[in-house]
Formats: C-alpha cells, structure tokens, sequence
C-alpha cells in the first residue's frame, strides 16, 4: 500500500465509538457493572476520609442508571481526563475489592467486595492503584507500582480445566454449546423484572442440546450444566480439548435503547484475529496441535504463518455459519438487520474451532425479554439453532 493509500486510510477509518455504562447494581457482597459494548481493563483504588472506592474505566462514557445497597452508600459517576469514566462507591463501613473479574463477552465487571477493619483500609488506602484487563485470553492483575506501603491480596489458584460429558452417537461431528456468564456473574439484568442474562443463556443452551439430541445427527457438550462460572480462556479452550467441531457461545444482549430488539451473531474481528494470532505465536511453548499439525518444532516464522492461515480459515468458516444461523433461524427468531457483527471477544479466539457468539435477543426489551424466558421462546431458538448446525455439517460432509 502506498504512503497516499496509508494517509486516506487514516483520514477515513471509521471512528470508534467508546462504551458507555448501563447499569451499577449492588448484589450482595459484589458490585456488577454493566456496559453496551466490551470493555478490557479498569482500574480501582481505596481513599480514606471520607471512605470510597473508586474505578476508572478508559474510553468508556458514564452512565445515570445506578443502585447502592449494603456497605455502599452511595454510587456517582462522572469522567476524568477526558476519555474515563469514574464510578465512585461512598462506602457505609471499610470495605476492599478483594476481586474483579469480566464477564466473558467483556460487557460486565464484577467487583467482589470484603469487609475490613479500619487499619487494614487505611494500608489499602496508602497502597494505591491496582490494574485489572482481560490480557491474552485471560485475567490478570496488574503489580502496581512500588511504593512505602503494600497489600497483598491471595487469589484462590485457577481451577483444573474439567471436561463436560458429550451427548449423541460417536462417529458424528461435535458442537460445544457455551452458556453464557454464570456463577457470581450474572451477565446483563433485565430492568423489566430484573430477569438475569445467565439464567435465560443456560435454558436455551439446554434446549439446543436436546434439540440436538433428539435429531441424533450430531454430537454436543454444555460448557456448563448448572449454575457456575467459568474463566473466559476455559470455555473455549473445552471446545479444543474436545477437539470440537464448532463453537457456539449462547448470550442476551442489553441496550440503553429500551426499543433495540433482535439477535445478532458476532464472529471474531480481523484485528483481533491478529493480535491473538501473534500472542500464540510468541508463546515459548508451542507444542500446541493446531489442525493436527505441530508447532513443536516449528520456527517461530513458520508458526505464525501456519497459525495465520489456520485461523483465518476457521474466521471463514465462522462468518459462513453465521450467515447460516441467521437465514435458519430468521423464520422462528427476531433478528436485528445489521445482525452480523465482527469484535474481539475472548471467546471468539479459538485458533483452530470456527465459533460464533450468538445474542438471542435484547434484556433490555420487554417482548425479547419475555421471549427469551418462554418455553416458545426458547424452542424456536432452539429449533433454528439445530436447523443451521445440522446444516453446516451436512455441507461440511458434502464437501469432503
């Protein structure tokens, strides 16, 4: 490309527009921060006298929708240095944040809380920041700068990865079904009734899978059965270890516009597929089977060619399913017009499994959120959502 080609590139980008907050809402001994689009990293810190916690999250906008409850007083929001948003929690008694974590489609924080004695508030205090971002394809913490006074907080050491059963006969090509958030992450919260995302993502998982089962044409695995949370990283790493045919990550969106209405499908960006296409490449161990090639003994040169090509194929495969899912399911579901969407969310980035993160509908809507939490409502979803996996194996065999 020319320097003239680089210069009307930049000139014309598109310009991207920043999140803005939704909701804060207090649910129980954990603070739940929602937004309209993903976010990566945010930043807390404790200040004494009066007692707060304070987050700055860049390049989102504040929002007015908030809740206080037990040791929150107080919940206000305002911007600082321009481009970050400020939520402050005016605190009712010393209270840390002992754990932050991201929803796994980036449009939830989690902020868990803990009680302290005033002393211990008061070092926290002196501390100063600490940084949390979805960094990779997981959650890290950041060490924060080095100063007179520190706390350490223990974090209880990630869980081993267990593998979910898989339905169906052997010999056919296997989908893994991701029900979105779960656990102490609820994922978005439906102001008509306060209906909780993870619960309406769990019964829809449930009820492809039986669909699925009862057609007996494919093989399928729940990331989760029940009520828990997994790490962002862990639900598409299951589909690898299961050496996964396709991946499908099961969401409600939510929307400041109460009139938003539809599903959308969003695969992974081409900017994104860079980046984590690079971070794989660069890891020291590459051992990794990637296709059923290994990178083992690869150069590095010849690993990010090979890691390239593989997951620009399976992003192919993966914008094709979506069209798919949507002309399947459009005669059964609501769908937005501009329903397909590209981003860079966690669980897109499996390398080699095509994957699609699948919004049924929008919380935020009464009639989507009523549909979403029917019995009708999910057998439509359902029944679509068979149609075009069904199909998409059926080509797939088709072509070999």
């Amino acid at each position: 490309m020319t320097a003239a080609l680089f210069l009307f590139a930049a000139l014309f980008a598109p310009t991207a527009e920043a999140a803005r907050v939704q909701s804060i809402a207090v649910d129980g001994d954990a603070v739940v921060l929602s937004f309209d689009e993903a976010i990566e990293r945010a930043s807390t810190f404790a200040l004494d006298g009066p007692r707060r916690l304070a987050v700055d999250i860049p390049g989102v906008e504040p929002g007015s929708v908030s809740t206080a409850g037990g040791p929150i007083d107080q919940v206000r929001q305002g911007r600082q240095n321009g481009d970050t948003a400020r939520i402050v929690l005016d605190l009712a008694s010393p209270t840390l944040i002992s754990d932050a974590r991201f929803g796994s489609d980036g449009r939830t924080l989690t902020l868990s809380l803990k009680s302290v004695e005033q002393s211990e508030f008061t070092r926290a205090a002196r501390a100063g920041r600490s940084r949390w971002e979805v960094e990779g394809t997981q959650l890290a913490m950041n060490t924060p700068p080095k100063r007179r006074y520190s706390v350490t907080i223990p974090l209880d050491p990630p869980k081993r990865l267990s593998l979910p059963r898989i339905q169906g006969p052997d010999g056919r090509p296997l989908v893994v079904i991701d029900a979105g958030h779960g656990g102490h992450d609820p994922g978005a919260i439906s102001p008509h009734g306060g209906a909780r995302e993870k619960d309406a993502t769990l019964a829809i998982a449930r009820a492809i899978r039986d669909e699925l089962v009862s057609s007996g044409r494919v093989r399928v695995a729940l990331t989760r059965e029940d009520d828990r949370f997994i790490v962002l990283n862990q639900r598409y790493e299951i589909a690898r270890r299961l050496n996964a045919d396709l991946f499908i990550s099961i969401h409600a969106d939510s929307a400041g516009n109460e009139q938003a209405t539809g599903a959308t499908v969003y695969t992974l960006s081409e900017v994104a597929s860079d980046r984590e296409a690079a971070r794989l490449a660069a890891r020291e161990n590459k051992a990794d089977i990637l296709n059923g090639v290994n990178l083992g003994g690869a150069t590095s040169d010849v690993s990010s060619i090979l890691i390239d090509l593989t997951q620009r194929e399976t992003m192919n495969i993966s914008s094709k399913f979506a069209t798919l899912l949507k002309r399947e399911a459009a005669p059964l579901v609501p769908f937005r017009s501009d329903y397909h969407r590209f981003a860079s969310l966690i669980v897109l980035k499996a390398p080699d499994v095509p994957s699609v993160l699948f919004e049924t509908g929008y919380l935020s809507n009464e009639a989507d959120m009523k549909f979403l939490f029917s019995s009708d409502g999910r057998k439509r979803i359902a029944t679509g959502a068979a149609r075009a996996i069904e199909t998409h194996f059926a080509r797939q065999l088709a072509s070999r």
